[in-house]
């Protein structure tokens, strides 16, 4: 068993997006969401190089790596840190990678210029204040952020 919960593998699973945070050159921060963001094995998330040039830049220059996934409707997730290994095409790691997310029915596969593979080292629970007043239930999130997410879409829908 591997630093990765069932439960972190399920939700990394379910939501496919996770929010990628590393470090310039200079310190300043770097997010970038990677909607290829999945499960390697018990202790690796890795994603696909889409669209990242500084995340790669970082990673390559010794950023480790801080990925945030969360359920928008719960406002309950999860945080892994560690850090990367750049994995480019003709490598092994690659070619896997390519299947998996193949395999999984992801349309970036064919797009990917490198898989990178975060080791994880730390991995904590990140849960909204909105529950720490001790009255407020993962339901009663649940039910307001759908009626949300509803209204949201009824707006963007209608326009």
């Amino acid at each position: 068993m591997g630093i990765l919960t069932d439960d972190m593998k399920r939700l990394v699973d379910e939501q496919l997006l996770g929010i990628h945070a590393t470090v310039c050159p200079d310190g300043s921060p770097n997010l970038s969401p990677k909607g290829s963001t999945r499960v390697w094995d018990g202790n690796h998330l890795y994603f696909a190089d889409i669209c990242s040039p500084q995340t790669i830049a970082n990673v390559t220059a010794g950023s480790l790596v801080e990925v945030n996934v969360v359920d928008p409707f719960v406002r309950k997730g999860y945080r892994f840190k560690g850090p990367a290994v750049i994995h480019e095409p003709g490598s092994a790691v690659f070619s896997e990678g390519i299947e998996r997310l193949r395999a999984a029915g992801s349309k970036l596969a064919g797009r990917a210029k490198a898989i990178v593979v975060i080791e994880v080292q730390h991995a904590a629970p990140l849960i909204s204040p909105a529950y720490d007043d001790g009255a407020t239930t993962e339901a009663d999130l649940l039910k307001a952020h759908r009626a949300r997410f509803a209204r949201l879409h009824e707006h963007r829908a209608s326009r």
